[in-house]
């Protein structure tokens, strides 16, 4: 009988790198992450009615999601971000 192949703890498991309200510094992160070759996959998450005066008003979440391997990389990679739209981010720290 013939074993199956043992993968590595960190296949398929994403983790959230930042999150935003801003779409336009959602799109320069992810132009960002693209030039330095970070694969990264984009989501949307809808921020409740009554919550969105905590968050002025906006209307939905925008999740940037990495591979945990890639997580330094994709760090290193936001440094090179401009201060405003940095500060403009939620990082998440693993």
């Amino acid at each position: 009988m013939r074993k199956k192949p043992k993968l590595s703890k960190n296949v398929c498991k994403d983790v959230v790198l930042c999150r935003t309200t801003n779409k336009h510094v959602s799109n320069r992160t992810s132009d960002l992450l693209l030039e330095q070759s970070v694969a990264f996959s984009k989501s949307f998450k809808p921020i409740p009615f009554f919550l969105r005066r905590k968050y002025n008003g906006a209307k939905q979440f925008y999740v940037i999601s990495i591979s945990r391997i890639q997580y330094s990389k994709a760090r290193h990679a936001l440094t090179l971000l401009g201060e405003r739209d940095l500060s403009r981010l939620w990082l998440n720290v693993i």
